[in-house]
């Protein structure tokens, strides 16, 4: 790779986010990958966007028609109803929630991440026991994700983990 390519992937990535769109796009901390594919690296970005500001309209420009979550929770439809149903009870809440992308690596159709989830609980979260109220507690978890990219720039597969102990803590829901 020349000592130009991340430069230039830097620069087209910057110049990537949709017109209609007043969300930036995060950028990662740290991006890698031999040849980098920028329309690769888009789509995971405005997943990412999506997951922050919890707009379907992200969702819808970052994931496939087909879109498959291979590690799908219990009770979470597939295809696009999952993300947007998952994005709706976070942000209710954490609606101050931030996701910043520590880290990508891009190599052909497939980007890995990893994801950092910052907020203040002050919503509602649903529990078996009942809905619980957040007292203002800090949220702090990282996730990390490998999408699949079709050749239209959009998400086709997901595998994710997210550190769910560690939020589920600072809910309040698990003891610490």
């Amino acid at each position: 790779m020349s000592t130009f390519a991340p430069a230039i992937l830097a620069l087209s990535l910057l110049a990537a986010a949709p017109a209609h769109c007043a969300i930036n796009l995060p950028m990662p901390a740290h991006l890698s990958g031999a040849k980098a594919d920028a329309a690769v690296a888009l789509a995971a970005r405005r997943y990412a966007a999506f997951w922050e500001s919890g707009d379907p309209a992200l969702a819808r420009l970052a994931l496939a028609d087909d879109f498959t979550d291979r590690t799908l929770p219990s009770g979470r439809p597939q295809g696009l109803a999952g993300p947007l149903q998952a994005s709706q009870v976070f942000h209710a809440a954490v609606p101050d929630l931030k996701v910043a992308i520590e880290e990508m690596l891009v190599a052909g159709d497939r980007v890995t991440l990893r994801l950092h989830f910052t907020g203040r609980f002050t919503g509602v979260f649903p529990t078996p026991q009942g809905a619980l109220q957040g007292q203002g507690q800090a949220v702090d978890f990282h996730a990390f994700d490998l999408y699949r990219v079709n050749a239209q720039g959009r998400i086709s597969d997901n595998w994710h983990l997210e550190d769910n102990l560690t939020l589920l803590r600072q809910l309040g829901v698990l003891p610490r």
